[in-house]
This record gives structure tokens, C-alpha cells and sequence, in this order.
């Protein structure tokens, strides 16, 4: 069940409300005014879709998180316990309209009682944490160790985290008190320089679940229904020059995920060219829309005739995959550390994964996440590679880039080899 319309906006009525199961929602429901503290789109505006995963025991919570229209879901999971009360993992941002949504659930299933924070670099996670723990005041947070905040490590009081109830995962998943329905596996901090990349993989036996952050995704050929909330950011990447007026209809809207979909996990595709910005000046004073909103009517790509191909690459069928990112600056930096945790996390006997980022749930068996890190054996020779999950080459043009500048300024350390 998905509490709001799938594909299209809701309407405003008179009243300058939204309608959602027949309920008025107003648009201060959905307002977050800490956006400030990581700003980016949809800023102070965050509407939140809840979707049931698994009868009364798995719901998703999905928002919107973006750059410059580049957007993709962030997603939070709560997960029903046996004895009675609610597991919170990775919080999303607690508007009025999020905190209905899971106060319905308390309704139902009791409190919240436990609340994770499954990473240490994950802005994006880290930011909600405090402001959602403090929603329900009875819960215990349980955070990733070794967090770190930039420019100065602080301590996690100054972060916004309950100091009386919050505490470190501890290495050992049976020493928490949920460790009757749940498993964890810390991939352990990778060092990077100026900061540190961890996360914790959650499995729960019961469903057969396992809940992840940023290790592996799956993109849907459709944009998500979060997405669709908002047909902005979709038709604006639809275009394929700045005088374009793109209708809003599904062939567009889907031309314009799959376009964010290359932008979000490469930054710079191989199948997209930056134009010169006097070409991109001279264009602007052609385009139907020249507001704020619309960027002046400031459009610098210019897509080539077969960029439909790098996509369908990139999505390989919807398999599961590690992202470019992760791939190309920071997994390849501890490849035993994290083949070790990959190893552990497949010997669970999962059959679907629910991620923060991009699609969910997904239909997955655990040798199909152990695959998704094959790329870190290939050049070691070492035998799970396979073809069936390599990436065009060419798309990871500038995130090489990225990684010799960052290495040779000392930034980044250097990639490993697998040993």
C-alpha cells in the first residue's frame, strides 16, 4: 500500500491543502526548516511517501534528496519487533506529514523503540538523526562507531543526538537489545584522508530482510513515486536544448529519471557534453522559461543521439550493483575489509533488500549481492568476476579523474589491490 497518488502531483484544493487518503494534508506538514543544515533540493519542502513492504511488519519511508533537479529517493525503513514496539533504520526528516505516518504505525504496533544510524559518512543519513530521536523521546539510538564530523570531529551531543540515550553499535550484533530478530555486519571504517566511510548491513530473520545505506543499488527504469511527486526536476532533464517545451507525460518524465539516473551515479556520463557557456548565454535567451527556478534558462548539456544505451548498461535489467562512486573512491580502498563483510552479509539467507537510495524492495538472493562486488577481485584474478556486472568504461572518465587528483594531492589515500 503507498499512502499517496503514485505518478502525478496531488492537486491543491482552495484551501491550499493536499488530499491524501482523505486526508487534508497542508503544505506546513511537509515543511522541514532545518534544511540549512544540507542544503539541498527540495530544501525547506519534503513530502514523504510510506509504503507497506511486508504486511504489518516492513514499511518504507521515501523522500526526495537532490542537486541542481538530480534527484533521487532517501529512504528510511521500520521494521515491526516480535515483542511489540518499532526499529527506525537510516531516518529521513521528520516533518509533520513523516511523523503522522509512523505515529499511525505507534497506533498500531507500539512505540519506537530503537532508532539506527547505519553509517559514519552519510550526511544525508546523519543530519535527521537528532531531530527524529527527539520525536520519540522514549527510544534508544544506536549509532554507527567512529563518526566523524568535518571541520572538527565533534562530539555527538554537539551533533544533535540525545547524549542520555544514545549509544555505539557494538562490534557484536547478540550484545544489543534486539539482537533476538536481528543480525548485523559492520563494514568497518575505511579510512579516507580527511574523513572515513562505514556502514552497518541489518538482517531480519523473521521477514528474511535485509535493510543497507549506500553499499549497493538497483535502478528502476521508472521514476520512483517520490520522484513523480514533483514533475519538475523530470521534464527539465527531459530536455535536449534549453528552448524546449517538454510536455509532462510518462515517455517524458521517464527521459528525464533515466538522464538523472546517469547524472546521480557517474556526475559527469561519457554520453553527455558540457557546451561552452557563451553557447549556453546565447541559448538561454531562446528558452520559453527564464526564472529562478528554471536556472535563467541555463541548459549546458547536450546529450548524444544513443545515451539510452549507457543507461540501460548502468541499469544492467535492474541487477544489483555497487555504485561508481563507492566503486571508484572509496571501496577500493580497503578491498579485503570489505570483500570480508560482503562474504558475511551473503551468508544470511535474505531473499529481498531494502535500500536507502534508488529502488526498493529489491528481489535479491544472497549471492546476487555478494556478486555486486566482484569488481574488486577482477584485477586480483581472484574467481567470482564476472562480466554480467561490468560498467562502460567511459563513464567513469571523471571519477578517475577525480581519484589521481585527489590521490596525488594526498587527499585520498591510494586504491589497494586485493591480496
Amino acid at each position: 500500500m503507498i499512502d499517496v497518488v503514485r505518478g502525478h502531483e496531488v492537486a491543491q484544493t482552495q484551501k491550499n491543502t493536499h488530499q491524501t487518503q482523505g486526508q487534508e494534508i497542508y503544505p506546513e506538514d511537509f515543511s522541514w526548516s532545518f534544511w540549512f543544515a544540507l542544503p539541498l533540493y527540495p530544501f525547506g519542502k519534503r513530502r514523504t511517501i510510506r509504503k507497506e513492504v511486508l504486511k504489518d511488519t516492513i514499511w518504507t519511508f521515501d523522500q526526495l534528496q537532490g542537486i541542481f533537479y538530480v534527484v533521487v529517493p532517501i529512504r528510511m525503513t521500520i521494521v515491526k519487533l516480535d515483542e511489540g514496539g518499532l526499529l527506525v533504520y537510516a531516518p529521513v526528516a521528520p516533518t509533520n506529514e513523516c511523523i503522522r505516518l509512523v505515529n499511525e504505525l505507534v497506533a498500531e504496533h507500539g512505540d519506537v523503540k530503537y532508532i539506527i544510524l547505519p553509517t559514519v559518512s552519510g550526511l544525508e543519513h546523519k543530519v535527521f538523526v537528532g531531530p527524529f530521536a527527539r520525536c520519540f523521546p522514549n527510544a534508544q539510538v544506536f549509532v554507527t562507531p567512529k563518526q566523524w564530523s568535518f571541520p572538527l570531529n565533534l562530539p555527538l551531543s554537539w551533533l544533535g543526538l540525545p547524549s542520555k540515550r544514545t549509544q555505539l553499535l557494538p562490534e557484536d550484533s547478540s550484545q544489543t537489545p534486539f539482537a533476538d530478530e536481528f543480525d548485523y555486519a559492520m563494514l568497518s571504517p575505511i579510512e579516507l584522508g580527511p574523513g572515513r566511510f562505514a556502514e552497518v548491513a541489518f538482517f531480519h530473520r523473521r521477514s528474511h530482510t535485509l535493510l543497507v545505506t549506500d553499499s549497493v543499488v538497483s535502478v528502476p527504469e521508472e521514476p520512483p513515486a517520490i520522484v513523480q511527486l514533483d514533475s519538475y526536476p523530470l521534464l527539465f532533464h527531459a530536455k535536449d536544448k534549453a528552448s524546449d517545451i517538454v510536455e509532462d507525460n510518462p515517455v517524458n518524465r521517464r527521459k528525464g529519471w533515466q538522464r538523472i539516473s546517469l547524472f546521480a551515479l557517474y556526475f559527469r556520463p561519457s554520453m553527455v557534453e558540457i557546451m561552452q557557456w557563451g553557447e549556453v548565454f546565447r541559448n538561454a535567451f531562446q528558452a520559453p522559461e527564464r526564472s529562478k527556478k528554471a536556472y535563467f534558462g541555463l541548459f549546458p548539456f547536450q546529450w548524444n543521439s544513443d545515451w539510452k544505451s549507457s543507461f540501460d548498461a548502468l541499469r544492467g535489467n535492474g541487477r544489483l550493483f555497487v555504485a561508481p562512486i563507492l566503486r571508484t573512491l572509496i571501496l577500493n580502498r580497503a578491498p579485503k575489509e570489505t570483500i570480508n563483510w560482503a562474504n558475511k552479509v551473503a551468508s544470511w539467507n535474505f531473499e529481498r533488500i531494502i535500500p536507502c537510495h534508488f529502488d526498493s524492495p529489491i528481489q535479491a538472493q544472497p549471492h546476487q549481492f555478494r556478486q555486486a562486488f566482484s569488481f574488486l577481485e577482477e584485477s586480483s584474478g581472484k574467481g567470482f568476476s564476472s562480466s554480467s556486472d561490468s560498467l562502460p568504461e567511459e563513464d567513469f572518465k571523471l571519477l578517475k579523474q577525480l581519484d589521481k587528483g585527489l590521490n596525488k594531492f594526498g587527499i585520498l589515500p591510494p586504491a589497494k589491490e586485493l591480496k
